[in-house]
């Protein structure tokens, strides 16, 4: 069994390095002691799962790819309503500076995109990579996979691009939206 927590240890820490964090920037980040945030990756063991969550908050990957080792496969989309959930608390003050962050050792860049009401809905696209969009204004209708999903200011939605997908203007004024898009 310590294997096991060894081994969640390990990852941890790989991750850490592979985002380019040190061990003292995680432990600010996640309000922990140095030597108690050392400790979880030396060891593994006590690691309060709210911890793992914040983990993989802030190195963009999913929790069950820390817990297990395995590579998390998104085939669907995840949504987020009204601001509660894993991105949101990546962009305080929504400067270019904050909102630039790693996913998976990736840097990924914001986009402030504005839709028109009067705009035609745009053809789907699709891209690789990982895509994360959060509605400061309006509303946004994201189609794909034969849905429509409204988000309204403050939600989030995170997706697999690969999917055909197209994103309109729902309502009578224009909808501001952040995209994020891995490299």
């Amino acid at each position: 069994m310590d294997n096991v927590f060894k081994e969640l240890g390990e990852r941890i820490s790989g991750l850490r390095d592979a985002c380019g964090f040190t061990q003292e920037e995680m432990a600010e980040a996640l309000h922990l002691d140095l030597l108690v945030y050392q400790d979880y990756e030396e060891n593994g063991k006590n690691i309060p799962i709210s911890v793992i969550y914040e983990i993989a908050n802030k190195c963009g990957v999913d929790f069950t790819e820390i817990m297990t080792g395995v590579k998390a496969k998104l085939n669907t989309y995840h949504v987020v309503k009204n601001g509660q959930g894993r991105a949101i608390d990546r962009y305080p003050g929504y400067s270019f500076e904050d909102l630039a962050f790693r996913f998976n050792g990736k840097i990924m860049q914001p986009l402030l995109v504005t839709l028109d009401p009067s705009e035609k809905k745009a053809a789907p696209v699709s891209h690789p990579g990982q895509e994360f969009n959060y509605v400061l204004s309006g509303t946004v209708a994201i189609e794909f996979d034969g849905k429509e999903l409204i988000l309204e200011a403050g939600d989030s939605i995170y997706f697999n691009p690969a999917f055909p997908h197209a994103q309109h203007c729902v309502g009578n004024t224009p909808a501001v939206f952040l995209t994020v898009i891995s490299e």
